[in-house]
């Protein structure tokens, strides 16, 4: 049975954004799953674009082992979002409006991403942010 883009979504945000879990993230992909973040610029702290799964799993991992440089944590309750299937039954959409608690009070970073899943895994990823909130 194929698994539905919510449990996938899902499963995405909880390995990334919520427990910075490089291998779990990584096991969402196919062997040779794409990461890309198309607005990032070169050189940024941020990856800009991560082939396989062992590249995904060791570039996260070092990007999550970084020290935090901001007091911003996700806020569950004040984020939102949307999926968007499309007409190919793997492909589907996320719009995100991630709320942000600091010291500053509550912000928000809205993004998009676009999935593109091959066998019930991750086979490409297009992450669509503003690359001067991620530090």
């Amino acid at each position: 049975m194929p698994v539905a883009p919510q449990e996938i979504f899902e499963r995405y945000i909880w390995a990334g954004a919520m427990t910075r879990n490089a291998g779990a993230l990584a096991e969402l992909f196919t062997v040779d799953g794409v990461y890309e973040a198309p607005l990032v610029p070169p050189g940024h702290v941020f990856p800009r674009r991560l082939e396989g799964r062992e590249e995904i799993r060791e570039a996260m991992a070092a990007y999550y082992e970084r020290p935090v440089s901001t007091d911003r944590t996700p806020n569950v309750e004040k984020s939102r979002y949307v999926l968007h299937t499309t007409a190919d039954p793997d492909v589907f959409i996320a719009e995100i409006d991630t709320a942000l608690d600091g010291s500053a009070g509550t912000t928000t970073l809205s993004l998009v991403q676009i999935f593109r899943l091959r066998d019930g895994k991750i086979a490409l990823l297009r992450d669509y942010f503003a690359p001067e909130e991620v530090a």
